[in-house]
């Protein structure tokens, strides 16, 4: 049996703030929630002014030029070094052409690709994904100098529902052994409680065993949760080079493998993990080359296809999740997605 260790599930993502972009004051309230997580987390002065200048950027372009605009601050965490991470969304006109975006001294009216260019060069890394007429989703990451946060493969966001500080959704990703193991938690009902059982299903995951099957975690994490609200919960794990994914889900968790056009569902049993479970299940299903494989909660509709965008599950796995929430989340609901793209 192989033992877990605690950089099997690093790096841990935070989702710090939604701030929603509906008018110009937006733009600094986004500002001092991204450079106080930046001084929190060691940055320097000068580089948090930087990212105060990009999140000025993305969040000023969604509030003259896109529709129902949302920037999510991120931090990314490891155990020496941490990022801060920015997730800009909007319902607007898109970007015909976002390679020319970026570039400097590119406008182009009506259009969110206004100050890209100031983006791409004082970030890390950036990615931008865009659909005339759909909307766009710009990534942007900033991490200190020679640092090299791993978590390409795989990303997920939590949204809270309306009115509540804290999402009762909860995801974890572990990498070990050339495979990826994705686990989403939707804890019962939402608020405080709902998270901490959520969290309390993170905790066991990353404590589990490297090679237990995923049936045996979700049993694991099934007892673990009688003492709580409970909640539904999967558990995914992903072998590439056996172009296999083993799925193991309790409750209503929505699961798929997508490539392409197509996404074929995967199969939970009912149940609700710390409460009710006649039976813990695990069920094969094939994984091709390039394939992603997407966990939701029910605060997203099941009724997405992937035939809905161009290209997007071309993109990384934090633009799929952002588009996802944004084109498929509903509001009266706590929010979660996990996606996992291995690489080739």
């Amino acid at each position: 049996m192989v033992t877990v260790t605690v950089s099997d599930c690093l790096p841990v993502t935070e989702d710090v703030a939604w701030v929603p972009v509906d008018d110009p004051t937006a733009a600094g309230r986004a500002r001092r929630i991204a450079t106080a997580l930046a001084d929190r987390l060691g940055f320097t002065e000068q580089r948090t002014a930087e990212i105060g200048i990009v999140v000025t950027e993305l969040a000023t372009n969604l509030d003259r030029h896109a529709r129902h605009g949302t920037l999510v601050v991120r931090s990314v965490r490891a155990t020496t070094h941490a990022a801060v991470e920015v997730v800009a969304a909007d319902l607007g006109p898109g970007i015909g052409d976002p390679a020319a975006a970026i570039a400097d001294g590119h406008s182009t009216a009506g259009t969110l690709g206004v100050g890209l260019g100031a983006v791409h060069r004082l970030s890390d890394t950036v990615t931008v994904f865009s659909e005339p007429g759909s909307g766009t989703v710009v990534t942007a990451r900033f991490q200190p100098a020679g640092a090299d946060l791993a978590g390409d493969d795989a990303a997920g966001m939590t949204r809270p529902i309306t009115g509540e500080e804290v999402c009762g959704d909860a995801y974890a990703v572990m990498r070990a052994n050339g495979r990826l193991r994705l686990m989403m938690c939707d804890g019962s009902g939402h608020g405080p409680l709902a998270a901490s059982a959520a969290q309390e299903a993170v905790r066991v995951f990353c404590e589990r065993p490297a090679d237990e099957p995923p049936e045996q975690v979700l049993a694991a994490i099934h007892a673990a949760l009688r003492s709580s609200r409970g909640g539904a919960v999967a558990v995914a794990d992903l072998a590439p080079a056996e172009g296999r994914v083993r799925f193991a889900g309790l409750g209503n968790i929505a699961a798929s493998v997508v490539l392409g056009d197509r996404k074929q569902g995967m199969i939970s049993v009912p149940g609700i993990a710390g409460y009710q479970a006649r039976t813990i299940r695990a069920f094969d299903h094939e994984l091709p080359a390039g394939a992603a494989v997407v966990l939701h909660s029910d605060g997203l509709t099941e009724k997405w296809r992937p035939a809905q965008w161009t290209a997007l599950f071309d993109s990384t796995p934090l633009v799929i999740a952002a588009a996802l929430v944004r084109d498929a989340g509903v509001r009266n609901d706590d929010a979660g997605v996990l996606v996992g793209k291995p690489r080739p």
